[in-house]
């Protein structure tokens, strides 16, 4: 089941996958290259990866290898912090397409709001007006550090790119986005590596409701909020699910369950607050 019939518009009419395949901490190499292929060949068509995951080059090998088009295929990647704080945008934009093997990308992004973000930002206006990049968006950016973007911005961002999960689902920063016309991706959206989140009961009596897993629950759940959810797994059983969850429809009482999950806790780092 491929993606072409599920993609919504970002607020430059570039048409984005609603759901992504995400690679973060999948070892570069074979492991990479064979999700990658096995995601492509489930029809995923949207794959994000980032300079400091370490893997670009195995995901372009899996891009050079697969019979899809270029053009059908949505890829993000990210400029990360040291970058930022070296004030090294463009060098170090070439050096991710470089070992993607591909002459753009579909999505730049700010990893982090690390110092010297807002220079940053304004290299990535000018290759985005070079054509370099299809959108240019920003990650882990709270509503402080959108403020203070949108005052000084003559582009849009077009994406930011947080934490959200039942456990913590981020939702007041994700309406202020939505406000904007910013759409928001989730990473971590089935709770990160080592949480338990996918053996909670009530997740999992949702699912045998549908005949879905729990994991495909909270992926149809941020399909209803207006997330785009970037689930990642290594296991080709649990990549072809996590693709398979727009034919079910959650009800109200089921997505405010879901939602009653939080925590207020993060699983990763405070993007006002942190080391590195």
């Amino acid at each position: 089941m491929a993606q072409e019939n599920h993609c919504i518009a970002l607020n430059n009419d570039v048409m984005i996958p609603q759901i992504g395949f995400g690679v973060f901490q999948v070892e570069d190499g074979p492991q990479t290259v064979d999700a990658v292929r096995t995601a492509l060949e489930d029809g995923y068509r949207h794959i994000d990866t980032a300079s400091v995951y370490g893997n670009e080059a195995s995901v372009g090998k899996a891009i050079a290898e697969s019979d899809v088009d270029r053009a059908d295929l949505f890829v993000t990647t990210k400029l990360w912090n040291d970058d930022i704080r070296k004030r090294r945008t463009k060098d170090a934009f070439q050096e991710s397409l470089d070992r993607l093997g591909l002459d753009y990308v579909d999505l730049y992004l700010i990893h982090w709001p690390a110092e010297g973000w807002q220079e940053a930002w304004a290299a990535m206006q000018e290759l985005y007006a070079q054509g370099r990049m299809r959108a240019i968006g920003v990650s882990n950016f709270e509503r402080n550090h959108l403020t203070e973007l949108l005052e000084q911005t003559d582009v849009l961002p077009a994406v930011d790119q947080v934490e959200s999960s039942p456990t913590f689902p981020n939702q007041d920063l994700i309406d202020f986005c939505h406000g904007k016309d910013i759409a928001v991706e989730a990473w971590s959206p089935l709770g990160g590596t080592g949480g338990n989140l996918l053996t909670d009961q009530r997740l999992l009596d949702i699912g045998e409701k549908y005949g879905k897993s729990s994991a495909q629950v909270v992926l149809r759940w941020d399909l209803q909020r207006g997330v785009i959810p970037l689930p990642k797994s290594v296991h080709s059983t649990r990549i072809m699910q996590n693709i398979h969850v727009f034919d079910f429809e959650l009800d109200e009482s089921e997505m405010q369950l879901i939602s009653s999950l939080d925590t207020g806790k993060r699983n990763g780092a405070d993007p006002n607050n942190f080391d590195f």
